[in-house]
Order: C-alpha cells, then sequence, then structure tokens
C-alpha cells in the first residue's frame, strides 16, 4: 500500500495518490493531471479510479483530462449530476485498489453531494479517511455554498453536516488517518490548522466543530463569522460539473509572446487587463500604467479569484522570464482560461522603447513614523478584520483588500493617506488597483505592520470609527 499527498501550498489543497498491487486511485485531482500520470508510470501500475469528494469551487479539477489520457472511471457520491459520464456511487459501496478497498460515505452538509472515502488495508482495518470538505483539521467545510438551483438554506445544510460527522465520522476509530481536502489558507473554511494530516482521535479532541453539545449550538458556531465566498467560487463549479477545455489547450493559447508595441491594440481589441506578476519589490520601482500586482510568489490563484472575479476576462501578463507557463497554469487552476498572452521581454522591454511607466510611491516604516502626525494622518490597513482586531495604529482604519471592489469608491483622492498590510503583498495589490482606479494620493509602507509594530507609532486593540470617504 503506497498513499501520497500531493499538496499545492498556493491554493491550499490535498490531492491524493493511492496504490496497491498494480492499480492506483487518485483523489480530488488538480487540473495539471501529467504529474500523476508518471507518478504512475514510474510505479508500474494503472490508474484505475478518479475519486471526487465533491464539486470543488475552489479550484477546477483534473478529473476529465485524466480520465481521458489512462481510461480511468470517474467516481462521485449520491447527488451529483455532472453533464459527463461516470459513476454515481451509492452510500456505503465498495471499490477495490488492488488489494485495498474504498468505501464510500455520503456525508452532505458542505454541499448537497459531499462524500468522504474510507481506505481500508489489505486486511480490511479501517486505515484513512480522506475526509473532502466534509471534515477539515481543526475545522468543518463551510455550509454556505449550496448550488445554483439547490433551495436550501445554509442552516439546512450546517444541521445536515451535523447530522454527517456524527453518524459517519466520530464512530470511526480513533487511530483512523484524516487527510483533508484543504489546509490553513483555503477560504472553504475558517479555522483550519497548518497540518496536513492527523488522527481522527485527535481531532474529536481538539476540532471545536467536533466538540458542540448538539445541532444549534453546532449550527451557530460553524456559521459565525464565515465571510462571503469568493465570486469565482460559483463558477469553479460550473466548470467541474459542465466539463472544460484541456490544460494542455489552455496552455497553448495562454503561453504566446505579445511584442510591446502590439500590447495596446491587444488590449483594447480582446477588452483584456494587464496582470503582472513580479514580486512588489520589483513592481513598485515601474510598472505599465493600469496594470494589476498579484505576485506569483504569494497566494496567486486565490487573490486573483477575488478580485478579479470573472473568470472569462481576457488577460494579458507581465511575468519575469521563465515564468509564463507557471503563470498561466496556476491561473487555470481556478478557471481563468482565457490568458491570451504575456508581454515579450516583460516590463525590462516595454520600459527600454520608452514607453509611459507609472511607480508606486512605497516608504520604509521609519519614514512613516517620522511623518506620522497622530489623528490627522489618514492610515489604511488592508488586513483582515481579525488581524486588524488584534493590533493596529492607532486612528488607523481597516479596509480589507478583499473588499476593495466597494470600498475604494470611498476614497477621496484629495487626501493624502498611508496604506499597509502585514508584510507587503497585499497592500502593493491594493496600491496597483487604487492607482489603475485612478487613486494616487497614498504611500505604501514597505514590510506592512509587522515593520510598523517594531516602531514608536501609537497602537491599539480597538476598533477604530475614523473614516476617510469623500467630502
Amino acid at each position: 500500500m503506497k498513499i501520497e499527498q500531493i499538496y499545492t501550498g498556493c491554493l491550499a489543497q490535498g490531492a491524493y495518490y493511492i496504490s496497491s498491487n498494480g492499480e492506483a486511485a487518485i483523489i480530488d485531482p488538480l487540473r495539471e493531471v501529467q504529474p500523476y500520470i508518471e507518478l504512475a508510470k514510474k510505479n508500474d501500475v494503472k490508474i484505475k479510479y478518479v475519486f471526487e469528494t465533491h464539486f470543488h469551487a475552489d479550484f477546477v479539477s483534473g478529473h476529465l483530462d485524466l480520465s481521458k489520457k489512462t481510461g480511468a472511471a470517474i467516481i462521485f457520491g449520491p447527488n451529483a449530476t455532472p453533464d459527463f459520464k461516470f459513476i454515481s456511487a451509492k452510500d456505503g459501496e465498495e471499490f477495490k485498489i488492488g488489494l485495498l478497498t474504498i468505501k464510500v460515505l455520503h456525508t452532505p452538509g458542505h454541499t448537497m453531494e459531499s462524500s468522504c472515502f474510507l481506505l481500508k488495508d489489505e486486511n480490511g482495518k479501517d486505515h484513512a479517511l480522506f475526509s473532502g470538505d466534509t471534515l477539515f483539521l481543526g475545522d468543518v467545510g463551510r455550509p454556505d455554498l449550496a448550488q445554483k438551483g439547490q433551495s436550501i438554506t445554509q442552516d439546512q445544510l450546517a444541521g445536515m453536516l451535523y447530522d454527517s460527522l456524527n453518524n459517519k465520522i466520530m464512530p470511526l476509530a480513533n487511530d483512523l488517518l484524516v487527510y483533508p481536502a484543504h489546509g490553513a489558507g483555503s477560504a472553504c473554511g475558517k479555522n483550519m490548522m497548518k497540518q496536513t494530516v492527523d488522527t481522527l482521535g485527535n481531532q474529536k479532541k481538539i476540532n471545536y466543530a467536533l466538540n458542540q453539545p448538539n445541532k444549534a449550538t453546532f449550527i451557530e458556531a460553524i456559521t459565525e463569522g464565515l465571510l462571503p465566498p469568493p465570486g469565482y467560487f460559483g463558477m469553479n463549479v460550473e466548470m467541474n460539473k459542465k466539463g472544460i477545455e484541456s490544460i494542455d489547450t489552455i496552455l497553448e493559447k495562454g503561453v504566446k509572446a505579445i511584442h510591446p508595441n502590439e500590447l495596446e491594440s491587444v488590449l483594447e481589441s480582446n477588452g483584456a487587463i494587464i496582470l503582472d506578476i513580479r514580486d512588489a519589490e520589483d513592481f513598485y520601482k515601474g510598472f505599465i500604467p493600469k496594470s494589476i500586482n498579484i505576485g506569483l510568489h504569494g497566494d496567486f490563484a486565490p487573490w486573483v479569484g477575488l478580485l478579479v472575479a470573472d473568470v472569462k476576462q481576457a488577460i494579458v501578463l507581465v511575468t519575469n522570464i521563465s515564468e509564463e507557463t507557471e503563470s498561466v497554469m496556476r491561473l487555470a487552476r481556478v478557471g481563468f482560461d482565457n490568458v491570451i498572452g504575456y508581454l515579450d521581454g516583460g516590463f525590462e522591454a516595454w520600459a527600454k522603447l520608452g514607453k509611459e511607466v507609472d511607480i508606486v510611491n512605497r516608504i520604509e516604516a521609519s519614514q512613516f513614523e517620522l511623518e506620522y502626525k497622530g489623528a490627522s494622518t489618514q492610515v489604511i490597513d488592508v488586513r483582515k478584520n481579525n488581524e486588524y482586531t488584534a493590533e493596529h495604529v492607532e486612528e488607523s482604519y481597516n479596509k480589507p483588500l478583499a473588499e476593495i471592489n466597494n470600498w475604494f469608491k470611498t476614497i477621496n483622492n484629495n487626501t493624502p493617506f498611508y496604506i499597509h498590510c502585514a508584510a507587503g503583498y497585499r497592500s502593493m495589490i491594493a496600491a496597483s488597483i487604487l492607482k489603475a482606479r485612478g487613486i494616487h494620493n497614498f504611500k505604501e509602507i514597505r514590510g506592512g505592520y509587522k515593520a510598523i509594530s517594531t516602531s514608536n507609532i501609537p497602537k491599539t486593540n480597538f476598533v477604530c470609527q475614523s473614516k476617510l470617504y469623500k467630502s
């Protein structure tokens, strides 16, 4: 028996490879399927099944490509209704992988079709639970992702999840290994641990959701503080249900060089935006006006999904040399298939031709400390609310980056202000969006609150009501 967790940090997503006696199964594969095929080839096994725990909202799955390339059957649990050939497994149905057995446990609650897969070893002993988005480490799946056409409330789904956990999961042995579909950083839950595997017994002890006294308190606990799901979630669900273009086709279309002299006409004719994926340290020094900066070396794809939202949006990339293919791939993971090319030669080629450039006014925290004038200094903190309430610059106010497409409209561009996040990644995203919307009267603070926290600038953990609204 071989179990391999294939974890993708930028999506906080775990796919799984299971093999025994010449056969293999893949659970919740990412869109780029070649790594699974090569792994099976290396181990001289045939991929027999592709198991999907549910219709994923936060990424586009590779189940169709993997099935077409290997002949593996696609398996969903009850209630799944995709537009392609698949096996609709019954609750309790078992499938053989070599000497191993995978049992389907239908666990509705996160979604109606959500299922967990219980792996039994060669002797029939329960060995591991692939829990999808039903049970995370430290949390459970959010119950507010009812699919289009389903007339069901989040409280009703939460109640179903309570029943699924208590009737199907909690009775299982404490030594059972739990392999979830996501870890810390995923928008599919709110309290996930950084660890990516644990025992069920430990989760019974420490997971707040598994320690609620009754269904009512469970529903209240898991729905409290849920942020609205990202806009691209529904579109990804539809893509996973209806089918998508092969990743090979997407790469062929997206990895195309666009000469700097052709860029403006390409943007205009396609209604495209420029997505500059360079690091903040490079971007702020110079970029093409109206470019949006979301650095590849961070939570790239989730932030694109949150802030661009429409997966059909045409995109032209500005990348570092040799990062073009990786960028297109990572966008395709979350359904952004309409990349129409990348700037040939990158920003340097654009600048060498003497074309117009813009910059972000980035300053050190030490400079901010010198310029800080108390209540008269307008400071925007784009961190999450829980980060802000823990501690923030006195008299600053909180406007999370995830909500910038709404709050930027309230900014008075005649009033100078400062902007920061925790370390600089998110604030540079915010800075690029603000400048693209015509807001330029600000300074971005390098190092974010991490740098500010060591200064003598007054700080507080109380929510400040100061505002920077248009007058």
